[in-house]
This record gives C-alpha cells, structure tokens and sequence, in this order.
C-alpha cells in the first residue's frame, strides 16, 4: 500500500504503472472530491478527432471546465447520506 512521504510523495505500485502505462515524466492532474484523491493521467491526443466539429471557449480553462462538471453531476446526486445534525 503506497504511504505519503514527509515530503508529500506517494510512489505508485510499479505492477499499476505498467497495466496503465504511466512512465516518470508522464504529467498527472491530481482532483480531490468529497475526500477523494483522483490521479487522472493526462494523454495529449487520446481523444483527437473526437470532438474536432466544436471550437474551444478559451474563456475557461480544462481544470474550471472539469471542476465545474464535477460540482454540477455532485449537486444531481443529491446530499450524502449522512444525519443531520440534531437528529438521532
């Protein structure tokens, strides 16, 4: 089980790496949601072509576009089902 080091480094399972093909060097965006640590691999090109018939709002950026659906597919699935507080 990977354990964070003094510095703040996790060293991820080599046997992980190598099924998702994850290489030093490799840029990683890291996202935290509701107490979770998502490690998303960043490929340039996966997806060309895909949407190439829609232009690009550089109003936003891809971290306030990814943020923006998170919170809005978060506020769909409702509160968690945690107590309130005051009741039993």
């Amino acid at each position: 089980m990977p354990v964070l080091s003094p510095k703040r480094q996790v060293t991820l399972p080599k046997e992980l790496c190598d099924r998702l093909a994850v290489v030093p060097g490799d840029d990683l965006d890291i996202v935290e949601h509701h107490g979770h640590i998502t490690i998303l691999k960043q490929a340039k090109g996966r997806s060309a072509g895909v949407l190439k018939h829609l232009k690009a709002d550089r109003r936003y950026s891809e971290e306030a576009s990814r943020d923006s659906a998170i919170a809005t597919a978060a506020r769909r699935a409702g509160p968690a089902s945690t107590p309130r507080r005051g009741s039993a």
